[in-house]
């Protein structure tokens, strides 16, 4: 009796972890939440700021209570009445990037973030929480939200920004939606912005594994037209009137190109099918950002506009880190925890990530070949990445997340962007 007990128990959890049913919990909408991260490298704070309603969902709805890469911070909403988790969500932000700053030793900030969850039909209970770089939770915040609530304010239904279909997917319900977003481009440069767009997306489409599932995609160009033409570069003291605000010098690093307002961003989107973000900048002084589930944003008018634009997808969209020494002085890796980013190693846990794509007999570190086809190809562990020079390692020699001139992915990259494509995309049978 005992054994047939623990059977249908074993059968009763594989159930619930295999059908959150979508339909059941949620509507065809999106519950928009705007938050306030807010402290200084001591201590940090959550706050919530506004709630409001879109016309439709365009997120996955499979696999709804899983999160595919860890990131920086989650989102968890559970239902109410039974506390089951129904939706998750990893991120990063910048605000945590931010505490990593001289800066934040000195001063307290805050900065803006806005996630998407797919709008429940009744009452539930949504947790966000911020971990810190050994992946502790530096701080969250617990909220109930009710469907009802007449102060959910209604967006996307009246004036939504002209946008353009550059591509349409097979599957509109099972796939990865994406909004190129214009960034200091007048209306009167709305063509160049176009073509800008078709640049980028062939651009991406021309690596693997984007090219071969690039059926599961659908990609929309949004129209969002700026007073001035360009972007703000404050370090020649040039402050421009565009669309999302947004400037190099982020964090005082000249080619640190980001926008701060996230509401305003999404404001723009309301009413446009999206998920995922790539704003193109106008202008010619190379740049460009990439936070995971956030955005990306890249300068367009440059010989390194298509290999930069990839590049930062990379991150926003794949939670690939970079590959490349910066500097030593303020490490974000550690040895004792292993980095979430699936492309990063500090070989504490180095089996979870790609140790079963090294060849047997590799050394470790692997040591670096002038064989230009080996640079790219052979999978090893290469000491230097995560902007330090020792202790962090990354799968080859060289990759599209670690130089420009690259014109790939590495095998490793490869693999987890694919993975990732496929748990947004594959319906469950």
């Amino acid at each position: 009796m005992k054994r047939i007990w623990m059977m249908m128990m074993v059968v009763i959890t594989a159930m619930t972890a295999w059908t959150v049913d979508f339909d059941h919990y949620f509507t065809d909408a999106t519950l928009r939440l705007d938050y306030a991260f807010a402290g200084d490298v001591n201590r940090q704070e959550i706050y919530l700021d506004q709630l409001s309603s879109l016309p439709h969902w365009w997120g996955r709805r499979v696999r709804l209570d899983e999160v595919p890469v860890a990131g920086d911070g989650t989102i968890t909403v559970r239902d109410h009445l039974s506390g089951a988790v129904i939706y998750r969500h990893s991120f990063s932000s910048l605000f945590q990037e931010w505490i990593s700053t001289a800066e934040a030793k000195t001063v307290r900030k805050s900065m803006e973030n806005v996630f998407l969850v797919p709008m429940p039909r009744d009452t539930v209970d949504i947790t966000i929480e911020l971990r810190d770089p050994h992946q502790r939770t530096m701080c969250s915040l617990t909220h109930q939200v009710v469907p009802s609530d007449i102060l959910i304010a209604r967006r996307g239904e009246h004036g939504v920004t002209p946008f353009v279909t550059l591509q349409q997917a097979a599957d509109t319900l099972h796939c990865i939606h994406i909004a190129y977003v214009a960034e200091g481009y007048t209306e009167a440069e709305m063509p160049q912005f176009i073509a800008h767009c078709r640049e980028a997306m062939e651009a991406m489409f021309n690596h693997e594994p984007f090219k071969s599932l690039r059926s599961r995609f659908n990609i929309v160009a949004v129209q969002s037209a700026s007073h001035d033409s360009g972007v703000s570069d404050p370090g020649a003291g040039i402050w421009l009137d565009t669309a999302l605000g947004s400037h190099f010098d982020t964090f005082y690093s000249k080619r640190y190109l980001t926008t701060l307002h996230l509401k305003q961003l999404h404001n723009v989107l309301a009413g446009i099918p999206y998920e995922h973000i790539i704003i193109l900048a106008n202008t010619e002084h190379y740049g460009g950002g990439g936070i995971y589930n956030s955005y990306n944003l890249s300068y367009t008018r440059g010989k390194h506009f298509r290999p930069v634009v990839v590049h930062e997808f990379g991150h926003s969209f794949a939670g690939l880190g970079d590959e490349y020494p910066y500097g030593d002085d303020d490490p974000r890796y550690f040895s004792d925890v292993e980095p979430w980013e699936p492309n990063l190693t500090t070989l504490h846990d180095f089996k979870s990530k790609w140790a079963d794509m090294v060849a047997p007999g590799t050394p470790c570190p692997t040591p670096e070949s002038q064989d230009s086809t080996m640079m790219t190809r052979r999978v090893g562990v290469f000491e230097g990445g995560g902007y330090l020079s020792k202790g962090v390692y990354r799968p080859v020699q060289d990759c599209r997340m670690r130089t420009n001139e690259v014109p790939e992915f590495c095998p490793v990259c490869q693999r987890a962007i694919r993975r990732l494509i496929e748990f947004y995309t594959t319906p469950l049978n």
